[in-house]
């Protein structure tokens, strides 16, 4: 028997491969198939199942692609209805892989169709549980993404998922293994553990959800705190519904080297935006006016899927030399196929062209306490909530970049605004964006607030954050 956890940090996301005497079944696989094909084919095993514990919001799965490379057979649980041939599980149904026994547990609550799937080992014995965003460790899935005006509520779903959880799987042995399909960073969740593995018996100690005194207490405590989800979300789940594009296409379609000039005809006639996809440092120095800036080393996906919410709007790529095709895959596994390419040469071909040019002005964390001191500044703390309710600079404004849209009130274009997060990946974020939308009297801070903490800067007094509100 061998068990795979397929972890991708940028989107805080398990897939796993599982594999018994020649054959395979992959559960929640992100939509590039080649790691799936080729971890099988070092084994040469036969992939025989593509198993889905839901319909993903945060990614696009690579079930279909995958089932027809493979030829095996796309599983999902009670009530899903997908747009494609796929086997609909009942609940308590046994697939067999090898000498191993995938048992289905429908556990509905996350969303209707959710599904953990119970692995049994040769002997008969219960080994683990793939759970899908129903049980997460330190954390449950969140029970709002699936509710429908008029006919279901969160509060109902909530109830759904304490059921699930108490009937089908916190009766499991204490010593099974507990592997959810997210870890810390998603928005699935709002209490996820950096660990991505557990016991059962373990969570059933530690994790708060599972602690719950009653129902009526487990639905308060889930759904208190939920923060909007990613506009992206639904449009990613009708993605894995239905039947879309492969990613090989998407890929060709992406990976076209553009020269300037041809870069700036299709932004002009095909009314893309321009994603900037190199770090802070190297985009501050020169970037083609208006484009936006999420760099692909930090929480790439996520990110592009707060600040760009139609997964269908057209892209133009400007990224490090080599890294082209990594930048295209990332965006195709949140829905985002419509790069029309990328601009051949960088940003270096741009300024040799003798195109427009734009800067943003970037000083350190000594230079800001000095004009601190100098004079009233006005700060804007693009950080979480509960980051800036932890501590802040005395007299900040809060704009969330998350929710930048609905907080714009926050910058002024008259005052110079300065921006900072935790360490200048989100504030270069936003302040590329407010470029675009006519705020040019912008400074961001490097290293953010924890720069701006070891200087002589004044701070509001620490708030434990387990004595804030969840």
């Amino acid at each position: 028997m061998t068990i795979e956890q397929i972890y991708t940090g940028c989107l805080a996301q398990g897939a796993y491969y599982i594999e018994s005497n020649g054959e395979a079944a992959i559960i929640d696989p992100l939509r590039e198939t080649a790691p799936y094909l080729e971890r099988a084919g070092r084994s040469d095993a036969k992939i025989k199942y593509v198993l889905e514990t839901h319909f993903h919001a945060d990614f696009v799965s690579g079930h279909v692609d995958l089932a027809r490379k493979t030829g095996a057979t796309i599983v999902y649980g009670p009530t899903a209805k997908p747009s494609f041939d796929a086997h609909i599980a009942t609940d308590g149904e046994e697939l067999k892989v090898g000498k191993l026994t995938i048992k289905v547990l429908h556990t509905p609550g996350h969303t209707m169709e959710s599904t953990t799937y119970l692995l049994i080992d040769e002997n008969g014995k219960p080994h683990s549980i793939y759970t899908g965003d129903t049980l997460f460790i330190g954390d449950v899935g969140r029970p709002d993404l699936a509710q429908k005006a008029g006919s279901i509520t969160q509060e109902d779903l909530a109830g759904y998922l304490y059921d699930s959880l108490h009937n089908k799987i916190m009766t499991l042995p204490d010593e099974v293994i507990v592997y959810p399909a997210h870890g810390a960073g998603s928005a699935c969740g709002k209490n996820m553990s950096k660990e991505t593995s557990d016991t059962l018996g373990n969570q059933k100690r530690t994790n708060y959800a599972l602690k719950a005194a009653s129902k009526e207490q487990f639905i308060q405590e889930v759904t208190d705190g939920l923060l909007p989800p990613p506009a992206y979300f639904p449009q990613n789940v009708a993605m894995n519904k239905g039947v879309i594009e492969s990613v090989d296409t998407v890929k060709e379609r992406g990976m076209r080297a553009l020269t300037p000039d041809q870069f700036e005809l299709v932004a002009e006639t095909e009314g893309a935006l321009v994603l900037d996809t190199r770090g802070a440092e190297d985009f501050k120095d020169g970037f083609i006016p208006r484009s936006i800036n999420i760099g692909i080393k930090g929480d790439f996906a996520p990110w592009v899927g707060a600040m760009i919410p139609d997964v269908k709007h057209p892209l133009l790529l400007v990224t490090d030399e080599g890294m082209e095709d990594e930048v295209v895959t990332r965006l195709a596994r949140v829905g985002y196929d419509n790069v029309l390419g990328y601009l051949k040469g960088g940003i270096a071909a741009w300024k040799a062209s003798g195109k427009d040019v734009d800067l943003i002005e970037r000083i350190d964390a000594e230079e800001f306490a000095k004009r601190f001191h100098a004079g009233k500044l006005r700060v804007v703390d693009v950080r979480k909530d509960g980051e800036y309710e932890a501590e802040h600079v005395d007299g900040a404004w809060h704009a969330s970049l998350q929710f930048i849209n609905q907080n714009l009130a926050a910058f002024s274009k008259e005052e110079t605004n300065y921006v900072h997060c935790a360490g200048g990946y989100r504030s270069m974020i936003a302040t590329s964006l407010l470029k675009a939308r006519g705020y040019h009297n912008l400074v961001e801070v490097r290293g953010g607030f924890n720069a701006i903490k070891k200087t002589d800067v004044k701070v509001t007094d620490h708030v434990c954050p387990s004595t804030l509100k969840k």
